[in-house]
């Protein structure tokens, strides 16, 4: 997934570039600090949606089952029409890509009823619904706890506004992540290197010495690595990485268990 549509929060998506890279130097220590992505690497926003949905269109759909809301979420997520990208680049407003994107899985199941007040009703519904769901993966606390322990600081960079998703943090319980920068911090998005390299000024470290870790191989893996850091791929599903995928430069682990042994290794990992 090169875009960030099943995100569905106020932001903004990217492609890797060929931009500037940081100066690495040589480095002959430890990690000096950690930077995490947010939606999909700290919290479960691919449940929270569906959880949303369900209240958004129980309505609408009484008869819906398990597997049918499964099948619903993943055409909202998939966003066959680029509502999310499009809503980037200032075609639509956050809200009215939330309405069309559940409009067009409406029409690709045939289903009736959601007309222009229903879609009112469905945004209104999901945008209350979906802070309550936001939970941490069980990995993140105790992966928090062996930095803290290490005196390793930590912080986040997420491709969606910084209150938003101080918001979402402090939903999920992670308040205790206090580093964290917006699309709005430096008025850009991942994978611009310039908002890594505000994650690692904010947290003092030098970008070569600091981990980024996030669920989107392109943005966050790539993205990290020709900003200079170093860029750890979370894949929590074992997808493995694309086809053709820069996969030298990127390292990859199942879960935040594995963060531990990463920040004790000598450098370059």
């Amino acid at each position: 997934m090169v875009h960030n549509a099943a995100n569905d929060t106020p932001g903004r998506s990217g492609h890797p570039g060929r931009g500037p890279v940081a100066p690495t130097g040589p480095v002959a220590g430890p990690v000096s600090g950690v930077l995490f992505d947010i939606d999909d690497t700290l919290v479960d926003l691919h449940a929270a949606m569906k959880d949303a949905m369900v209240v958004a269109g129980r309505a609408l759909l009484p008869d819906f089952g398990t597997a049918d809301w499964d099948g619903f979420a993943a055409l909202y997520m998939a966003d066959a029409e680029n509502f999310y990208d499009r809503y980037v680049a200032g075609e639509f407003t956050f809200s009215e890509q939330r309405g069309l994107r559940a409009r067009a899985v409406f029409t690709h199941l045939r289903l009736h009823g959601f007309d222009a007040r229903a879609e009112q009703e469905w945004i209104e519904d999901f945008e209350r619904a979906q802070p309550r769901s936001i939970k941490a993966y069980p990995d993140v606390l105790p992966a928090l706890d062996v930095l803290d322990a290490a005196g390793i600081p930590y912080g986040a960079v997420s491709n969606n506004v910084h209150d938003y998703q101080r918001a979402k943090l402090d939903h999920a319980g992670l308040q205790r992540i206090e580093v964290l920068v917006g699309i709005d911090t430096v008025n850009a998005a991942k994978p611009e290197p310039k908002v890594f390299w505000e994650g690692c000024r904010l947290l003092g470290t030098a970008p070569a010495e600091t981990l980024y870790v996030g669920d989107n191989y392109l943005i966050d893996g790539v993205g990290s690595a020709r900003a200079g850091l170093l860029a750890v791929w979370l894949d929590r599903k074992g997808r493995g990485a694309p086809s053709d995928a820069e996969g030298s430069c990127v390292r990859v682990v199942v879960g935040l268990g594995e963060l531990g042994a990463l920040t004790a290794s000598p450098l370059p990992f």
